[in-house]
């Protein structure tokens, strides 16, 4: 079924075939192996090549995955005449190679965060502007069931106007995060595991504001002081000089709204899933939590149970992953649920793996529309900064016990930028 004009979609025929892209896979980690499938699968991609520095896990990806090329870094692979990349690399190192790609003329995918500092996402935004290139954040809970069905809500008058939403991202270190960072890290791999909480914000950020399309103002954040044994959060011990394991902090957002955002790395929490949201407005009210979910609205007694319609069933584990921590396996693999709009994604989807709540389709499939239509995804450079900037106040606001600080304003795209309409544009050639 197309949503497009005729003319529209031939725009992207040549000769009758579809013209394919060349995507740069970087980093062979667990993260990158969710994704490699579905670029290889999706109709506007002919191939996926990856980069890797360990010779050991690039051919051992390149093998598991029929990749007939690979690089043995970041630069040579942009040197060559890959389309686009996707960077699922160590998290401080994605603003620095996010810069490197887009001046090298490639469109950009990057796991989040978006960067480290105010400073790199200024300049990721200058050369996204500069290039015209499309850049995308990878950020999962822009497409989770409970944000999907918020922001449907939203749209459609039911909230009213916005009063509060709260979101947490409840992740304890010993659910899987130690082996990531050792294997991402190597010896040093503490110095990155003390990241902080509030550094990686987006997975809370994004499931309000997306919802509202608001933007944070002003945050006040407290931290708490670890103490657990394997001091990782101690100044000295990680790259920030980081004592805070545990975040919390409350933002007024640009609609006259309120928010509370948690970021937790010890919390004795096994929920099915470690990211919740619940959001107030003045007409209906959504509430999640511990794996259930209802919807309830001005009339008396009138709640709605939305635990069946918003669940992912059918979840997997790979056989190679049978060792992998549980929370990360539910993470990783996981199917769709009935508020998803997937009627959009290709059907060469069906029967791949997806994960982080039926999210990973959806993310590869609005990074090549917009390639491909020259739009704007959703989650574009400029609401990537809308994500990450809370967060990266918060951090200094705790460092200073809760003072009130200024979120600085990124901005929007220029208005001759147009955004892409996902649920329009559906159309595939098989």
């Amino acid at each position: 079924m197309s949503h497009i004009s005729e003319t529209e979609f031939e725009a992207f025929i040549i000769g009758g075939t579809l013209v394919g892209m060349k995507i740069g896979i970087v980093g062979a980690g667990q993260f990158s192996q969710c994704f490699v499938q579905l670029f290889q699968a999706h109709p506007y991609v002919d191939e996926v090549v990856l980069a890797e520095l360990h010779e050991d896990r690039r051919e051992k990806f390149a093998k598991a995955f029929s990749l007939k090329q690979t690089y043995a870094s970041l630069e040579e692979l942009l040197s060559s005449d890959v389309d686009a990349v996707a960077i699922f690399t160590q998290r401080h190192l994605h603003g620095p190679q996010t810069i490197q790609a887009l001046q090298a003329g490639k469109h950009v995918y990057c796991a989040v965060p978006m960067a480290q500092s105010l400073e790199e996402i200024s300049a990721i935004i200058q050369e996204v502007q500069r290039s015209g290139l499309i850049y995308m954040t990878g950020e999962t809970s822009y497409y989770y069931p409970s944000t999907v069905y918020c922001r449907d809500q939203f749209k459609a008058g039911h909230f009213g106007n916005f009063v509060y939403g709260e979101a947490q991202y409840l992740h304890d270190m010993t659910h899987g995060f130690y082996d990531a960072f050792k294997y991402s890290g190597g010896k040093d791999w503490k110095q990155v595991a003390g990241i902080p909480p509030m550094y990686y914000p987006t997975h809370s950020v994004s499931m309000v504001l997306s919802v509202t399309g608001a933007k944070a103002t002003k945050v006040s954040c407290l931290g708490y002081v670890d103490q657990h044994e394997d001091r990782i959060f101690r100044e000295g011990a990680n790259l920030w000089d980081n004592t805070f394991s545990n975040q919390s902090a409350l933002v007024r957002t640009s609609d006259g709204g309120m928010m509370r955002l948690n970021e937790f790395r010890r919390v004795g929490w096994g929920g099915n899933n470690s990211v919740y949201m619940s959001m107030f407005g003045t007409n209906g009210s959504y509430e999640e939590h511990a794996g259930g979910s209802a919807w309830t609205s001005l009339k008396w007694g009138a709640v709605e149970n939305l635990t069946p319609q918003l669940a992912c069933k059918d979840r997997y584990v790979h056989v190679s992953d049978a060792n992998m921590n549980q929370t990360l396996q539910n993470d990783f693999h996981a199917s769709l649920a009935k508020v998803h709009h997937s009627f959009r994604l290709p059907h060469t989807f069906e029967g791949l793996p997806n994960g982080h709540f039926g999210s990973h389709q959806f993310l590869v499939d609005d990074y090549l529309k917009a390639i491909y239509t020259k739009k704007l995804p959703p989650n574009n450079a400029w609401r990537a900064a809308d994500y990450l900037a809370p967060g990266l106040v918060a951090h200094e606001s705790s460092k200073r016990e809760g003072e009130m600080l200024d979120v600085p304003d990124f901005g929007s795209p220029p208005s001759e930028w147009q955004l892409l309409d996902p649920d329009s544009f559906v159309a595939y050639r098989d």
